[in-house]
């Protein structure tokens, strides 16, 4: 017998009962600020300021975060992100 606190691990209440998935939105703001930081660490490098997987990983999720931005700020960033990395890379 389970206490009226607590369910029965083994009944299935929810069962016929339809949850919503929760949807999660990226604070722009604070994707901004991540994108911006990202940026003034490579303005700031004279040679790539991470190794390979980091480089990689930037690589991959700058354009991705960008997503959650206005198009024509998130062209621009894209645009300084290119821009940075060919400068490191020809370091």
């Amino acid at each position: 017998m389970s206490s009226p606190r607590q369910g029965d691990l083994f009944r299935d209440d929810d069962a016929a009962e339809e949850h919503e998935t929760p949807t999660w939105y990226p604070d722009p703001d604070e994707v901004r600020a991540e994108l911006h930081a990202i940026l003034g660490q490579m303005r700031a490098a004279k040679s790539m300021p991470w190794d390979d997987d980091r480089t990689a990983l930037y690589r991959t999720i700058f354009p991705q975060m960008t997503g959650c931005l206005p198009e024509d700020e998130a062209a621009q960033l894209r645009f300084d992100f290119a821009t940075e990395l060919a400068r490191l890379e020809a370091a």
